[in-house]
């Protein structure tokens, strides 16, 4: 056996587990940890950020693409609470993403010791798992329990607190050793009780009109095959959550594309009213999802219910077929089970026509808009351009502000899988820069845009140095409207257009940018941004497009609340 000390011992259990990037924010708390990283040859890269909460989005954004928990560190104190909104976030949308924070020494607990706090209490609420490693000795099993917690069942985020005198503590190799079952996601999988599975496949050879609501879980599962193939046995409708969006390309006849009262339109929320059979799959049948419980409204449809957590199934909807079990396995039991009966006679889809119908009126009113060459820029030409510049593997990530209603209703995904994303669980401002970079790592070969407001853009422009310290490609394309638009939008909508406290001056984001050394434009001209985009996803280096455009409570959001 071999002596090592606590740090060395946990570079090498992240070197077991397969992680091969690190994202980060250096402290005195961390400095055996940055010590062992940095003598031991361990293959992994660190990515040094400006900022703890940037570590973290980036390691959310690295694990939706790389389906590999994401790693990120941060010292303690400030460190410790900058980094906890991009665990929350990660945690609630069901990704796997380790947050390692470093702290005091144990024996400095209660000294009034300068950055010192309870992280584990701090940690506990907002976590799947979340452990302290008060010796070294502590560390190998609590990191393997950490990938365990964080890939089985509904994976989510884990929290390590490490604290100094930990770090520099002596242990022996022999724990050193990890379960490479648990080093992806989702790992450990299980299937659904097989007379759930009987239940619910009467239900779907009885029912004529049956859609399936596809959420977050189908991508996470990797589950987009088996949908395909339930949708074409059963001859269900597939319309998605924002997160869903990839569980089924939008250009499949069978997709109807993104529901909810963010990015849904009157079309596809007449699809939802016409089921009676709704199927949601690894989806929450959320506020969002549902629009509150209108669509579809309570016992206007049976429901059938598959998800990876038990506790959500039945929780907004009187259910009659409850499926627990991963989404990949249980579409494939259910599927399997339907072939099985050669002699049914199964009921048509919803109307042969309904979705082509319902996806030409909804295009046909979008392109009305994108084509104006109006000033300010509308943001669904943004939308548009984007789309026509872009090839069917480029992966964008939306802020939750302005960017989201119009890619999530308008972008069109062409591909399965991670290819449209945006933190839908906490919704902060400053995700997409960063989630960007973290695609970036995961998927180096593939084209990554990052689409912010000018308010997000406020949150996280420090990063733009890691972009270009790291000369990370990814095109960012900010919506400039001097406003916290969406919150204007709510002003304008429900409270008598009483506008406080949301304008801001405007920005030249694309001088800030060139001040980083960042390749950008800015364009006011519609007619301009086509031939800006383009050059920005060919210069192969980080790039910014400034766009002047209409703010968002002047315009036409496929935003439920906000339409009369």
């Amino acid at each position: 056996m071999t002596s090592l000390n606590g740090a060395e011992a946990l570079v090498r259990m992240l070197q077991a587990h397969g992680v091969r990037h690190i994202f980060g924010l250096c402290g005195d708390t961390s400095l055996p940890f940055y010590d062992a990283l940095a003598r031991l040859d361990h293959g992994m890269q660190h990515i040094l950020t400006r900022d703890e909460r940037s570590a973290a989005y980036m390691a959310d954004g690295y694990a939706r693409v790389a389906r590999r928990p994401g790693i990120c560190e941060g010292p303690s104190g400030g460190g410790a609470t900058y980094i906890l909104p991009g665990v929350v976030e990660a945690n609630e949308s069901s990704v796997p993403v380790l947050a390692i924070t470093t702290d005091i020494a144990t024996t400095s607990r209660g000294r009034y010791t300068l950055t010192e706090l309870d992280q584990g209490a701090l940690f506990r609420p907002l976590t799947k798992w979340n452990g302290t490693a008060n010796a070294a000795a502590d560390i190998p099993r609590l990191v393997r329990a950490a990938f365990s917690a964080m890939t089985t069942g509904r994976s989510g985020a884990a929290h390590l607190c490490v604290p100094f005198d930990a770090q520099k503590g002596a242990l022996d190799d022999a724990e050193l050793y990890a379960d490479p079952a648990v080093a992806a996601y989702p790992a450990r999988r299980s299937g659904a009780d097989p007379g759930d599975v009987l239940r619910a496949v009467a239900l779907l050879t009885s029912m004529p009109n049956k859609l399936v609501i596809a959420g977050g879980g189908v991508v996470l599962s990797g589950a987009e095959p088996e949908l395909a193939e339930f949708a074409r046995l059963t001859q269900a409708v597939v319309a998605t959550t924002i997160s869903g969006q990839g569980s089924l390309a939008e250009t499949d006849p069978a997709c109807a594309g993104v529901v909810g009262s963010n990015g849904g339109t009157r079309e596809t929320r007449a699809l939802v009213d016409m089921a009676d059979l709704v199927i949601f799959v690894g989806c929450r049948a959320g506020s969002v999802t549902t629009e509150r419980r209108r669509h579809p409204a309570p016992d206007a449809a049976r429901v059938i219910h598959i998800d990876a957590d038990a506790a959500v199934i039945g929780a907004n909807y009187r259910t009659d077929v409850g499926l627990v079990g991963d989404a990949k396995l249980v579409l494939r039991q259910l599927s399997d089970a339907l072939a099985a009966q050669t002699a049914f006679d199964l009921p048509s889809r919803l109307n042969p026509r309904a979705v082509a119908d319902a996806k030409a009126r909804k295009r046909a009113a979008f392109l009305q808009l994108a084509l104006s060459d109006a000033h300010p820029i509308r943001p669904e030409r943004v939308v548009h351009e984007l789309r026509e510049v872009l090839p069917p593997e480029a992966i964008v990530i939306a802020d939750p502000g302005t960017p989201c209603p119009y890619l999530s209703a308008h972008f069109e995904v062409r591909a399965t899988g991670r290819r449209l994303f945006s933190n839908r669980a906490h919704g902060a401002l400053g995700y997409s820069m960063a989630a960007a970079v973290g695609a970036h790592f995961a998927a180096p070969g593939t084209p990554v845009v990052a689409m912010m407001g000018d308010g997000s853009f406020g949150f996280t422009a420090g990063e733009l140095e890691t972009l270009v310290r790291h000369r990370v490609p990814v095109v960012m394309v900010v919506i400039s409207n001097a406003t916290f638009g969406w919150i204007k939008a709510g002003q304008k909508s429900g409270f008598g257009e009483r506008y406080f406290s949301v304008d801001f001056g405007r920005t030249d984001h694309a001088a800030v940018a060139a001040a980083y050394g960042v390749r950008s434009w800015r364009v006011e001209d519609p007619q301009a941004l086509r031939p800006a985009l383009r050059a920005a996803l060919e210069c192969g280096a980080p790039a910014l497009v400034d766009v002047i455009c209409q703010p968002l409570h002047e315009a036409s959001a496929p935003v439920s609340e906000w339409v009369a």
